[in-house]
């Protein structure tokens, strides 16, 4: 995630944080697919690095899919194509907005970022599973390459975030309620951190050098996030901290903040669901 914080990322984050428990638990009969339509309150710099903070109101979107192979749910998007008790293979997805350069100061009169998609390879190497599944330790390395979506689509790059992930389904002293913990170092290569904090001599001014950002290192991760589905609706909410030091960019001048805190909460109600029924192991 080596971009502006995604309003998409967010509230997905709100939804679940891991991506693909797979490990087989108590089955219980679901929808094939539900969906629904809610509202997400979110506050985040406009980019990782950025000294400016949008505070918003979105639409979020609720869609849950239950197939043999392409799954939505709490867990995030994924397409599976091996899992054992132990180890999962999936293919991790992610979006970003686009983000204006006219509206953050330090970009201003620099191209505009554009809406991005990533895609690639996840691997999970789960530690620790309590006897009844309701409670895991996982580590996640998702490998995605990063694209453009708006006017020609360019390679951006690849980004790399392994990450701790522990997850607590029901917790003791609040019935329904999920806890979700991640925390890990970032990396991206050099296409990707000079789309985001390069500065071409064209556009230097006196307090923005011209800087070449190298590939490596991209800062700390943290997040925490808390949900609940009840019959007809979902609340969740979340707290994320970045911590940009020791990065191999920090040193840009599009760099104006090194440590941050980004936070969300979203209601979804459930409007539609499928009269299919489908046994699955959440």
């Amino acid at each position: 995630m080596h971009k502006p914080t995604s309003k998409w990322k967010i509230g997905l984050a709100c939804a679940g944080l891991a991506l693909a428990t797979t490990a087989v638990q108590a089955a219980e009969e679901k929808p094939l697919w539900e969906v629904g339509l809610g509202a997400g309150a979110f506050s985040f710099p406009s980019y990782r690095g950025s000294d400016q903070t949008n505070n918003f109101l979105i639409p979020v979107p609720l869609f849950t899919y239950h197939g043999d192979f392409f799954k939505a749910d709490r867990h995030g998007i994924r397409g599976s194509f091996f899992d054992s008790d132990r180890i999962d293979l999936t293919v991790s997805f992610a979006l970003s907005p686009p983000a204006p350069s006219n509206d953050i100061k330090a970009r201003h009169g620099m191209p505009d970022l554009e809406a991005t998609f990533e895609i690639g390879p996840q691997v999970d190497f789960t530690f620790w599973r309590s006897e009844n599944r309701a409670r895991f330790v996982k580590l996640l390395m998702p490998l995605r390459a990063a694209f453009t979506v708006e006017g020609s689509p360019k390679d951006i790059g690849w980004v790399f975030h392994p990450k701790l992930n522990m997850d607590v389904t029901d917790i003791p002293a609040m019935p329904g309620w999920n806890l979700g913990l991640l925390a890990g170092p970032l990396f991206g290569d050099a296409r990707q951190h000079a789309y985001y904090y390069d500065v071409q001599s064209r556009y230097a001014t006196a307090d923005r050098p011209a800087y070449s950002a190298k590939a490596g290192y991209a800062g700390m991760q943290y997040l925490a996030a808390l949900s609940k589905r009840f019959p007809k609706y979902w609340v969740g909410g979340f707290i994320r901290y970045d911590q940009l030091g020791g990065a191999v960019f920090e040193d840009s001048p599009l760099v104006r903040q090194k440590d941050y805190f980004a936070a969300g909460f979203a209601v979804t109600w459930v409007i539609g669901e499928s009269s299919t029924r489908v046994m699955v192991d959440d």
